[in-house]
């Protein structure tokens, strides 16, 4: 599993999180919510340190991570996160892996 996020959306979190000492964002399943990988989850994100990283990404001095134990949401997939002009909010795709 691999994170990817764009600069204009490691902007996005930045202000929209209002990160100024803390510099990680977790991304984690929970439940409810809408356009989810898993149906019944969404996309969660929390300014916070990583405890057991799955995977990482630092953008912008920003580092984006999924601990080991939300991994089974991303099973298969890779997260990418781009930033969407139109909506001017991030973007959240799931790209399957073929293995």
């Amino acid at each position: 599993m691999e994170i990817t996020v764009t600069e204009q959306a490691a902007n996005w979190y930045k202000e929209e999180l209002d990160l100024q000492d803390e510099k990680h964002v977790r991304f984690f399943p929970r439940y409810g919510g809408v356009g989810g990988r898993i149906a019944g989850f969404s996309l969660g994100i929390k300014a916070e340190e990583p405890e057991n990283e799955a995977a990482s990404a630092k953008v912008n001095d920003i580092l984006f991570f999924i601990e080991e134990s939300d991994d089974w949401y991303f099973e298969g997939a890779d997260l990418s996160i781009s930033y969407d002009d139109s909506s001017q909010e991030p973007k959240i795709e799931y790209l399957e892996r073929n293995e």
